[in-house]
């Protein structure tokens, strides 16, 4: 498993491969991040075919715009915030905003045991979760993916969505009360809600 200063440090030859015009950097890179893009862009838009295509976009423009990255950066943070700019054509074009959230949700709340009432419970806490997070409005919902779903701090959050850090917690507190209001008690998956999406 490699730490962070090696993941960086693997990052930044990638991308020098890559900016010297060598496919399988692109490849190494896509194998490397695809599964977080791909949770990212399906937690906002909950369509699997449309976050597959943002998926597929993202790691165009990571091709299209290698010369402009810098190597010396993490990579992580300017995909997130790729797939977020690119979750947000989708969305205000009046795509999937009346698609409810389907497979993502699955991600969202920790596994409650096998015993049928149990099951019963986590079916109900799903659906309830699903409406709740549906009804967020797209900024809200970026900032509670990107907080929970991917655990980056509200810092590396601001600097994503080019906000000041005092946005950032604002929507996430107003995602939260609105969350409460719908959820209630079951707020409690809230911060859990990472546990097995990364």
């Amino acid at each position: 498993m490699l730490d962070t200063n090696d993941r960086l440090l693997d990052d930044r030859e990638l991308i020098e491969r890559l900016q010297q015009a060598d496919l399988d950097a692109l490849g190494q890179l896509f194998e490397r991040y695809r599964t977080r893009v791909y949770r990212t862009a399906l937690a906002i838009v909950h369509e699997p075919q449309v976050a597959e295509d943002i998926l597929q976009d993202c790691f165009l423009k990571v091709y299209l715009n290698a010369a402009r990255i810098d190597p010396s950066r993490p990579l992580a943070p300017w995909l997130y915030r790729v797939t977020v700019n690119l979750s947000y054509t989708w969305l205000s074009r009046g795509k999937g905003r009346r698609t409810p959230i389907e497979h993502v949700v699955d991600y969202l709340v920790s596994p409650m045991g096998h015993a049928p009432d149990r099951v019963a419970e986590q079916v109900e806490l799903r659906q309830k979760v699903r409406e709740a997070i549906a009804d967020l409005n797209i900024d809200q919902r970026v900032v509670v993916v990107l907080y929970y779903l991917n655990n980056l701090n509200l810092q590396v959050i601001a600097e994503i969505l080019d906000l000041p850090v005092g946005t950032v917690k604002s929507r996430l507190y107003y995602a939260r009360e609105n969350l409460r209001s719908k959820l209630g008690p079951n707020m409690a998956w809230l911060p859990e809600v990472a546990h097995g999406y990364i």
